[in-house]
């Protein structure tokens, strides 16, 4: 990571993400970031917020959106990310108060994304690694991004990892074998709630 991140500050960005949603969809507003937030956390970072219900002990994705670029500050980032994984990811329909109850926060920092070079295609299943990286994928207009829990959790390897982001980009699975496709990887700190408004742990992948 460019900079490290302590429990306590993990913990305030995924409480930050709740609140940021249930203001929202109870009240419509908007929050701003807190004031006396620590300067680090207003350094500008990548970060994406992912939703999981959990309805009889099953986890399923209901919303993940996020900033893949150091543009904003994090705190600000977090608050944006919510509001968009809560509100606008095309896959769901927006999130209801009634839902808040069942849902797992959860925050992704990221560092920022470092292109793969490699004299040939064949040669990106060893430059990167299930469990460490998150990928993105490039070609023309298309783009792609999975988080590094994603392949983890799918237990996909890493020819599977970079055929199902090529795939989250819009394109033919063996498309990050073709010669102008663009692979990028970066590494993520993930916290998240144990159960809905349970305890924030730091996620190991």
């Amino acid at each position: 990571m460019t900079f490290q991140l302590t429990l306590e500050e993990g913990r305030f960005l995924v409480n930050l993400a709740r609140q940021t949603v249930t203001e929202y969809l109870k009240n419509g507003e908007i929050m701003q970031v807190p004031e006396g937030v620590s300067p680090k956390l207003m350094e500008k970072a990548g970060v994406f917020v992912t939703l999981n219900s959990h309805h009889k002990g099953e986890k399923r994705l209901r919303g993940c959106i996020g900033l893949p670029y150091p543009t904003t500050p994090l705190a600000k980032a977090v608050i944006e990310a919510a509001l968009s994984a809560a509100t606008q990811d095309p896959r769901f329909p927006p999130v209801t108060p009634e839902e808040l109850d069942q849902i797992v926060f959860e925050v992704s920092i990221l560092t920022p994304p470092e292109r793969v070079i490699v004299e040939k295609p064949t040669e990106y299943p060893s430059k990167i690694r299930v469990g460490r990286d998150g990928l993105i994928i490039e070609r023309s207009y298309y783009k792609g991004l999975l988080l590094p829990q994603v392949p983890v959790e799918w237990n996909w390897n890493e020819e599977e990892f970079l055929c199902q982001t090529a795939m989250k980009a819009g394109l033919p699975p063996d498309s990050w074998l073709l010669k102008d496709t663009k692979i990028y990887r970066f590494q993520a700190i993930i916290f998240e709630e144990a159960s809905p408004k349970g305890n924030i742990e730091l996620k190991k992948i």
